[in-house]
């Protein structure tokens, strides 16, 4: 990946993460192969999501919170490679942004299913789009000459770290009452945070591009 847009992650100065880091340089793997690698952990915590539709054990759950943190530690790593190694590429954007769309809608969508009743998978559905759009305005915002936002309140990291959070909460309710409606109530929520998060990003787009100079508009600004 490349390095221009990064956000703000105060576990990039985390011992740790400085030590998995040198030992990653070290190595032959690139930082695309990374980004790459957090699609494969998002895949297996949808599936586990998936498997606990079926099969309501809470192991499932464990795993599919581990495969969450798993998939946000490869997209904090790529960028750390890419930085402290030198290895970006000029491709790195790509690799950057595409394998994070699939990541969120596999994971999101896995965890509607594992909320079952009637709407678990409408959720999943819902709150897998509204990812995507966030990613989407913010893209859109930069390539109008908008400064690159990754404000929330439901961004990717708080996103996943909602989700891991009601996850393992859900665990605790399927040992108590053997029931799994948080889940469902967690869904609503990312899907309330991530609209807002939407709206924030576009109206700060809006804001910024109403205070340049004005240009001459033609019809072909407005054509899709």
């Amino acid at each position: 990946m490349t390095t221009t847009h990064r956000r703000e992650l105060k576990t990039r100065k985390k011992a740790w993460v400085g030590y998995l880091t040198r030992r990653l340089v070290a190595t032959h793997i690139t930082p695309n192969q990374i980004s790459l690698i957090s699609i494969i952990c998002a895949a297996f915590s949808g599936l586990f999501f998936y498997l606990f539709s079926h099969h309501p054990h809470w192991v499932w759950l464990l795993f599919a919170a581990v495969f969450i943190q798993l998939r946000l530690l490869c997209n904090m790593m790529d960028g750390l490679v890419a930085v402290e190694g030198g290895k970006g590429t000029q491709s790195g954007e790509l690799f950057n942004d595409i394998p994070d769309r699939f990541a969120d809608v596999l994971i999101l969508l896995g965890a509607g299913y594992a909320a079952g009743s009637n709407w678990g998978a409408t959720l999943g559905w819902s709150a897998a789009m509204l990812a995507v759009m966030t990613a989407y305005i913010r893209t859109l915002g930069g390539s109008l000459g908008a400064p690159i936002s990754f404000i929330g309140p439901m961004a990717k990291q708080h996103r996943m770290g909602a989700l891991t959070a009601i996850t393992l909460l859900t665990i605790v309710e399927t040992l108590l009452w053997n029931s799994h409606r948080l889940l469902l109530i967690g869904l609503l929520i990312i899907i309330a945070g991530t609209l807002w998060t939407c709206y924030r990003r576009a109206a700060a787009i809006y804001h910024f591009l109403e205070k340049q100079p004005d240009k001459h508009l033609d019809g072909e600004n407005h054509v899709a």
